[in-house]
């Protein structure tokens, strides 16, 4: 059998905890891959979520996106750099370099230089790494129902932002649940909605008429995922209401989990490995929707395990009794097939 070995537990997906220091410009290291997108936060302080991507890059119309924001980009904040072992950090972000404790997670897509992707109705410019499942891509606006490629063959979940209009939502679509809730709002803690568009994504994924999705001349950025065994997995699980919740199986030891009703208002947690406070128990974790500092609920507590995560306690966040939840997860140590079939990690 032949294999495809994400050799290095780094190379396409990492979790960094660093001291801010206020010093610049600052180069932070320690990835193990140029990073495409890099998502940041404050954990002692109520700064806002902070996201980069290679895509739009480091000039003019590379500033930040804030996933806890309905507003435009910012190229007021924008990094040095996209290295090749983690980001360069100017002057102005403060907010990521203060003192105090600051957590970043990285994607590699496939470098800053974008192909043309024509799969949909409206032609992307995209950044694809179909080894891990993962695309940064970008758009104009058209103001009609269509239809935008990912390079994916098999679209999970999309994060979709107006970079132009404020008072926008981050849309994110998924097809993990048929019916009523194929989308949430990544910036609020609301419950899904259905939005009247089929999300049945493989190569593309719809995109409706409002400000939000595809107004006319704006312009979009989009993070794609699907889910590779042994590497990363999207799924929906129910809520029990018990201290002893239910175990969601993905295969691997995740690194980062990120979790979200959809029946009900519930955070976007986001969980990870190197964030626990005793062993394999996790009760640290962010709300991306929120400025909020890193919560340390002793009622909210996952245990990550060698083959998934486990809830513990009646939480409506992540376990109230017949919730309904999907959740986003990536290996710690992926290891996988050409056929898929996760093996064992070394």
């Amino acid at each position: 059998m032949a294999y495809t070995t994400i050799d290095n537990p780094n190379e396409h997906f990492s979790t960094i905890l660093y001291s801010g220091n206020g010093s610049y410009p600052r180069s932070l290291t320690g990835f193990g891959h140029q990073p495409d997108f890099g998502w940041f936060k404050h954990r002692g302080v109520a700064y806002w979520h902070q996201t980069y991507d290679s895509v739009r890059g480091t000039g003019t119309g590379g500033g930040v996106l804030y996933t806890n924001r309905q507003d435009a980009q910012d190229d007021t904040y924008k990094l040095n750099s996209f290295d090749s072992d983690g980001f360069t950090l100017p002057s102005s972000l403060g907010a990521i370099n203060d003192s105090g404790n600051v957590v970043a997670w990285s994607w590699k897509a496939n470098g800053s230089s974008t192909s043309s992707n024509s799969d949909g109705d409206i032609t992307s410019n995209i950044s694809a790494n179909t080894t891990a499942g993962f695309t940064v891509g970008k758009f104009t606006g058209t103001g009609s129902t269509s239809t935008v490629g990912t390079g994916l063959s098999n679209t999970d979940i999309v994060f979709l932002k107006n970079r132009d209009t404020a008072s926008t939502n981050w849309v994110v679509y998924h097809k993990l649940i048929d019916g009523s809730y194929d989308y949430n709002y990544l910036n609020n803690n609301n419950a899904g909605a259905n939005s009247a568009l089929s999300h049945t994504m493989t190569n593309t994924f719809k995109v409706g008429t409002n400000n939000d999705t595809n107004a006319t001349s704006d312009e979009y950025t989009f993070y794609a995922w699907q889910s590779i065994k042994g590497f990363s997995k999207f799924g929906t699980y129910t809520g029990n209401g018990d201290n002893d919740g239910p175990m969601i199986y993905t295969g691997f030891k995740p690194a980062l989990v990120i979790t979200k009703r959809f029946d009900g208002a519930g955070d976007w947690a986001m969980m990870d490995h190197k964030r626990p406070n005793e062993f394999n128990v996790v009760q640290n974790y962010l709300k991306a929707q929120a400025v909020d500092v890193e919560q340390t609920d002793d009622s909210f507590n996952i245990d990550i395990v060698s083959n998934g995560f486990k809830c513990r306690y009646n939480n409506g966040n992540y376990n109230a009794d017949g919730g309904t939840y999907f959740y986003m997860a990536w290996a710690l140590n992926p290891f996988t097939s050409s056929s898929g079939v996760p093996t064992t990690a070394r």
